[in-house]
């Protein structure tokens, strides 16, 4: 997938060790029965990096997110390093907390680090107790392996159902120094966010306050990955970090203005892509969805609208059949809550074959059939709602459904 970007940014490859200072590395250590898939990960930073975090809204939230947020609040907002595995959530169990945090000593052990200031992530089956045997016995070769180069590695260990990697990385100037921001993502089902979603892992190296990064990362999270949604369903384990070691030597980034807002862009540019990248690897997907909503009288409205669309099945199945059914596209909004005057709304499908409208004024319009199934026989279709009743807009994203998603999820524990 070619990366969206803005001028003055520059794709670069690296993923969550494009910013100077971090390295990574990932095992397996049994964990997954697979010797193939690789189902431990770390990250690392050689300085004391600045913080910022999000995590699911579920009630019911995985033990590691407990003893993540309980050791960002010992330090203070600061962390030097992340201890990650897949195949189990280590949720719901009564041991969790006790087997997250003995990660986060594993881990401290080996990095000569203090055991607050490593974050720690599962993700996997939710309900079943996590060995930790396989950790402890895995940690030390985890840790020797740790390099700029072995991203890759890392990337691959967080990944459940995916079907590919999901990194993205960018370079930027500020304050007259280069810097660089990168990432990787998992999350391929159970994504339906209200805050974040997934496990997502950013760095960078440039110098910004604790306080500013996580309100670049709350604010661009609102736009990308609350804009989100596979299935419905909000994970127990969702957690979005950010980790910023000041490694590219610029001023820091204390108070908001024209440095905040490139290193804001910066963040909101790869978060966009993963974001992307998320929306397009869902379980089952052969389609990304993306729906525009334009012409609304707020961003409230305008991103509940687009959200519904995209997280209907109806419209969902409707693309994967490429059936351009615009009636269950208005059926979406119409439910969403927003408050709209249904009879000035037109909508509009586009891919790489064209554009073709499909409602105009609330009401469904002739259109060639034959045309709009080529358009939507594409892997990336766009839905253009225009609301017509204002300004504001805003972009979501997210998959069709296919008869694979029932597949992968009847049996996601075998």
């Amino acid at each position: 997938m070619q990366l969206q970007l803005e001028a003055g940014y520059e794709s670069m490859e690296g993923g969550v060790c494009a910013a100077a200072g971090f390295s990574a590395n990932g095992c397996n250590c049994g964990l997954n029965p697979d010797k193939n898939k690789n189902d431990l990960g770390m990250i690392y930073s050689g300085r004391l990096c600045n913080a910022a975090a999000v995590y699911t809204s579920n009630r019911v939230k995985g033990a590691p997110i407990l003893v993540t947020k309980k050791n960002l609040e010992a330090t203070g907002g600061k962390a030097r390093a992340v201890i990650v595995n897949s195949k189990n959530a280590n949720t719901c169990n009564a041991d969790g907390e006790q087997k997250a945090w003995r990660m986060c000593e594993l881990a401290a052990g080996q990095l000569r680090i203090k055991p607050e200031e490593v974050v720690v992530a599962s993700t996997g089956v939710i309900g079943q107790v996590l060995p930790i045997e396989p950790v402890e016995s895995h940690i030390a070769q985890l840790a020797a392996g740790l390099a700029p180069e072995h991203h890759e590695a890392a990337a691959t260990a967080i990944m459940t159902t995916d079907t590919v990697k999901k990194e993205a990385a960018v370079s930027f100037e500020l304050n007259g120094r280069t810097c660089h921001l990168g990432g990787m993502a998992k999350g391929s089902g159970m994504i339906h966010p209200d805050m974040a979603t997934t496990l997502n892992f950013i760095t960078t190296d440039a110098a910004v306050s604790a306080a500013l990064l996580q309100k670049a990362l709350r604010d661009t999270v609102k736009v990308t990955y609350n804009c989100l949604s596979i299935d419905g369903d909000t994970s127990t384990n969702d957690m979005v970090l950010v980790l910023a070691n000041g490694a590219a030597g610029n001023e820091e980034v204390s108070e908001e203005g024209p440095a905040y807002e490139i290193l804001k862009k910066a963040l909101y540019l790869v978060l966009l892509n993963l974001t992307r990248m998320l929306a397009a690897d869902g379980e089952g997907a052969s389609k990304l969805l993306e729906c525009r909503c334009t012409g609304a009288p707020d961003f409230e409205t305008a991103v509940t609208a687009a959200k519904s669309v995209i997280s209907s099945s109806l419209v969902k199945c409707a693309m994967s059949g490429a059936d351009a059914n615009c009636g269950r596209i208005l059926c979406a909004i119409g439910y969403s809550g927003a408050q709209l005057d249904v009879g000035r709304i037109d909508v509009e499908l586009a891919s790489a074959k064209g554009r073709i409208l499909v409602c105009r004024d609330g009401n469904g319009i002739a259109f060639s059939e034959e045309a709009a199934a080529e358009i939507l026989s594409e892997d990336e279709i766009a839905i253009h709602v225009s609301l017509n009743q204002g300004s504001a807009s805003a972009t979501a994203w997210g998959c069709d459904m296919t008869y694979d998603y029932v597949k992968i999820n009847a049996d996601y524990r075998s």
